[in-house]
């Protein structure tokens, strides 16, 4: 396994986090991310906000990177897979469907989120299975918002975590995995997002991603 992964065992499963803002569920061949906000940069510039490009092609890269590491069979996307109706332009459908072509042995499922509710149906050349509201799979319960499930333990995204490292003179804020008792909450796998700092409750674990690894703190 890659030194870079961080092995954890929730709800008796092993599981691997890893360093490209992902989740693997190696038994099953599964890789879960949150929160790509496909098309930002593009609504932003609608707006006529000028911003770098570039960022698309930065979590592409990621993301294959995370399909071809693990060898993943299916990648299942936990909401807000898209920003808003006015970045999905057509050169921006165009460049994921050929992006889509380059992984077309994964299965990709979507559980829809807040964010992905502002187009009634996405283009046919993702090929996404579409949930509207969750998958559940073995012990777990796969969403987009962290809400708890009886009987399963929730994976999520929503809330873009991050957490704070050192002292008020000389902090560090970094995207983690929030692991609480019953709900988990996924990094936003989208470099060009915010984030909320964590806040730490009675059995929580936190992991930062500390390029090129994740470390618990």
């Amino acid at each position: 396994m890659d030194s870079r992964r961080c092995q954890v065992r929730v709800a008796d499963t092993a599981l691997e986090l890893l360093p490209e803002r992902a989740l693997y569920w190696p038994d099953t061949g599964t890789l879960a991310v949150a929160d790509l906000h496909w098309g930002k940069t593009e609504s932003f510039q609608q707006h006529g906000i000028p911003l770098p490009t570039g960022v698309l092609e930065d979590d592409l890269a990621r993301l294959s990177a995370a399909l071809t590491a693990t060898g993943a069979r299916r990648l299942l996307l936990l909401g807000d897979l898209i920003h808003s109706r006015e970045g999905i332009t057509p050169a921006l459908v165009e460049r994921l469907a050929r992006w889509r072509e380059t992984h077309a042995h994964v299965a990709c499922v979507l559980v829809r989120g807040n964010h992905d509710r502002h187009l009634k149906t996405l283009p046919e050349s993702w090929r996404l299975d579409v949930r509207e509201t969750h998958a559940d799979e073995g012990p777990f319960r796969f969403a987009h918002h962290p809400e708890p499930a009886a009987g399963r333990y929730v994976w999520a995204g929503h809330l873009h975590p991050m957490v704070r490292l050192g002292g008020r003179g000389d902090s560090l804020r970094l995207p983690c995995f929030h692991v609480g008792p019953g709900v988990g909450v996924l990094p936003a796998f989208s470099a060009f997002t915010g984030g909320a700092n964590v806040t730490r409750r009675a059995g929580d674990r936190i992991f930062a991603i500390a390029s090129p690894a994740v470390v618990e703190v």
